[in-house]
């Protein structure tokens, strides 16, 4: 199997992964990894899919999915089985609860603080980091944020994700200073169209952590769009899969 594991300053009791395509037993535009239940796979083939990540992870139970409808809520899951809720990040304290987002273009953000005590993973197109998910999931932890810790996914890259000219000016709009809107500014190219402009997910995802302070930003720059050997994209290919991002913590030695 294929796993892309953070490179980040925490402690060895933070574990995380994000999945590739790598794997797994669907076919066809679903190769082979699919970990959505939602995308038209085989619905056997999702399951036995999970079924190896939990293995693999060494986790007793799947991951705590969540029913992303590229929002701004995050909730707290204390419990690693339960319902899905409609959510796009969540965070835990618990060891063995863990968390999980489903991405194909979207960008993944892992959080931790620095002590190893809390863990986060949000769900970040560019509704959510427009709309501010990442500020609300830095929020709920209720960590200091110079004391978090975060790791940026792979995504759409900034060669391949052109957005109208609203896009832009929503993020703009909803700067949190001078420095920050300068910042976001910066992470959009003009497009090959009028009006139009090429985004940079990991540049606004940057520009919004340093905003809200947190320092310590690590990954980021892997194109989903650009490799498609190793990731879905839903961009490129229409029709795909998901990858999963997962987060938890083990207990402390």
């Amino acid at each position: 199997m294929g796993y892309l594991i953070p490179d980040w300053p925490v402690p060895p009791w933070v574990r995380a992964a994000v999945t590739t395509r790598t794997g797994g037993v669907s076919a066809g535009p679903y190769a082979a990894f699919n970990l959505a239940g939602h995308v038209g796979d085989d619905p056997a083939a999702v399951a036995e899919n999970r079924a190896r990540l939990a293995a693999d992870l060494g986790l007793a139970v799947e991951p705590r999915w969540l029913e992303q409808v590229h929002g701004t809520r995050v909730v707290r899951l204390d419990a690693p089985q339960g319902p899905s809720l409609a959510a796009d990040a969540a965070w835990t304290e618990r060891p063995g609860v863990a968390l999980a987002v489903l991405v194909a273009d979207c960008l993944p953000v892992f959080f931790a603080d620095r002590a190893g005590r809390r863990v986060a993973v949000a769900h970040a197109g560019w509704r959510g980091l427009g709309g501010g998910v990442l500020r609300a999931t830095v929020a709920a932890l209720e960590v200091e944020p110079g004391a978090l810790v975060a790791w940026l996914g792979p995504a759409i890259g900034p060669r391949r994700f052109e957005v109208g000219e609203e896009v832009r000016d929503h993020f703009l709009d909803h700067a949190l200073g001078v420095e920050h809107r300068a910042a976001m500014a910066a992470a959009f190219a003009h497009g090959a169209r009028r009006g139009h402009y090429f985004a940079d997910l990991f540049a606004l995802a940057r520009a919004e952590l340093a905003a809200l302070g947190v320092g310590a930003v690590r990954g980021g720059g892997l194109c989903t769009w650009e490799d498609g050997a190793r990731f879905y994209s839903h961009r490129r290919d229409g029709v795909t899969g998901r990858m999963a991002a997962v987060i938890w913590l083990e207990n402390p030695l």
